[in-house]
């Protein structure tokens, strides 16, 4: 039996599935004889956390719980120093004479991302199970590609891997498939099928041909990966060859009003997908507009920032320096945590009569440079059995030096850095592991959400001209967009007009 699930946003599509789980668990199946994959890694390790908690196992008990290629990869035997690098990359593009700056397969959910477009077509006619110069033929990419070096890039690759005992992400699939080495399960999950690729797709078709039960869950409307080799069709073709559909029909995400609305204007463009309907949340929801950046107030709260490509954010972050806001931008913080933990840490130390840890004190000798005398700098001489120490104490014993204000104490800050540092401490910036604001390109945020969304509509000029061949793929990354905010929406009227989504 194979049964669709169809998630909307916020409808809790992974709570459903572990629903599911627990029920086959309760009725006696193997934890062992159940498989549960993703597309992305974090799909797959919030479903083993969120597993290991209901189902109080640990990971070792749940092997099947994991992305189709890291189950390619177990089910194999692959060493991890066997699997193709960003170096190995370069060196075949040293050996071929082609420049390569980078080259990896995403271990999250194993896209290929390189500068090198010869590197970036092959990989997507692997993806798509077809020949190299029929993908090439598809006339989706740069007009530099050259077809006849194109065709030996392709062949001296392989031979490359070959020489070299290495293998990448897609040939891993590949030899899953010809090998047919898929374990039998009672019940099978595939999560995230939305955006599976054609080879993705045929490794599913090897697990469900050994499956009893199969739910096949994603949705059609959040397919915004077709540039990687996502292959949504399939997905929405399945409805022809399963048992049942079946759409959960509440968001527990998307409020009432202005924002639910938008996104089904949205979504209803699309021409290809499974008629759907879901019900909002009853509180509503705010829809704001703004003409510049500045009008943008994000001094409270939680704050997701998307747009389509990473530059369009560079006004939003000088925005978010000047207010003294803490945000975070490629998986990195706008200020390393260590640093205002350390600026924290010493106005609390040398304004209050209070001793700090040892480890609190190192972190912020790190910072001090010559303002602790040589050979103290690492704080060898701190008893780490000690609960902490007074600024006197290691004034007179521990190599310190000074107890000025930290932007005069700490060493090697750039000014830019200190203001918006002092900034961030005027307006009482909280400081954590995880800043309240998220500058993201839509694809980095799709699963994500937050109170607030502030939208980005422009687009690259590659984009505009690809949304000629496919417009249903902005449409979709639009609503993927709309639908992160569980309170309010703003919207930022875009520089260019004529290259930009309408919303």
């Amino acid at each position: 039996m194979k049964t669709i699930i169809l998630g909307p946003p916020g409808t809790g599509k992974t709570t459903t599935l572990l629903n599911l789980v627990e029920d086959f668990l309760r009725a006696g199946t193997d934890i062992k004889k159940i498989g549960y994959f993703s597309f992305t890694k974090k799909a797959a390790w919030e479903a083993t956390t969120r597993a290991e908690e209901k189902f109080m196992l640990d990971q070792k008990e749940i092997p099947y719980f994991r992305t189709l290629h890291s189950l390619a990869f177990r089910m194999l035997g692959v060493k991890k120093e066997r699997v193709m690098k960003h170096s190995d990359y370069r060196e075949f593009g040293l050996k071929c004479g082609i420049p390569i700056k980078t080259a990896w397969h995403n271990e999250s959910d194993g896209i290929f991302n390189s500068d090198n477009e010869y590197l970036r077509l092959i990989n997507k006619a692997k993806v798509m199970g077809t020949d190299v110069l029929d993908e090439y033929n598809k006339n989706e990419h740069g007009l530099d590609i050259e077809r006849d070096l194109l065709y030996l890039l392709d062949q001296e690759l392989s031979r490359y891997k070959k020489e070299k005992g290495l293998i990448d992400y897609n040939d891993m699939v590949s030899k899953f498939i010809d090998q047919d080495i898929s374990p039998s399960f009672d019940v099978l999950f595939i999560d995230e099928a939305q955006d599976l690729s054609p080879l993705q797709w045929r490794m599913v078709r090897t697990l469900w041909a050994k499956a009893n039960k199969t739910y096949i869950a994603g949705d059609d409307d959040q397919a915004i990966f077709r540039w990687a080799g996502a292959d949504v069709d399939t997905f929405i073709a399945l409805k022809e060859e399963v048992d049942h559909v079946d759409t959960l029909s509440q968001s527990y995400r998307i409020p009432g009003g202005p924002i639910h609305e938008l996104s089904q204007d949205i979504i209803k463009k699309v021409t290809n997908r499974y008629d759907k309907e879901y019900k909002p949340r009853q509180e509503m929801g705010d829809l704001t507009r703004y003409s510049d950046v500045t009008q943008v107030d994000m001094s409270e709260g939680e704050w997701l920032v998307l747009t389509t490509a990473n530059h369009f954010l560079e006004d939003v972050k000088d925005l978010c320096e000047l207010q003294g806001w803490y945000y975070a931008h490629k998986s990195k913080n706008s200020v390393k945590l260590d640093l205002l933990l350390a600026i924290q840490a010493w106005e609390k130390w040398r304004s209050i009569e209070t001793t700090l840890p040892v480890a609190s004190i190192k972190n912020i000798y790190s910072y001090l440079g010559d303002n602790v005398t040589k050979g103290y700098q690492k704080g060898k001489t701190f008893d780490e059995n000690e609960e902490g120490y007074y600024i006197q104490e290691c004034m007179d014993s521990h190599g310190l030096q000074t107890e000025d204000v930290w932007y005069k104490a700490f060493e090697g800050l750039d000014v830019e850095t200190e203001n918006y540092i002092r900034n961030m401490l005027a307006n009482k910036e909280k400081i954590t592991q995880t800043p309240r604001i998220t500058l993201s390109t839509i694809h980095g945020a799709k699963g994500g959400e937050a109170d607030n969304v502030l939208l980005l509509p422009d687009i690259t000029k590659s984009a505009l001209d690809h949304n000629d061949i496919n417009p249903d793929e902005l449409h979709r990354l639009f609503y993927v967009a709309v639908t992160r905010a569980k309170k309010s929406l703003h919207i930022l009227e875009p520089k260019n007009y004529e290259r930009s989504y309408v919303l």
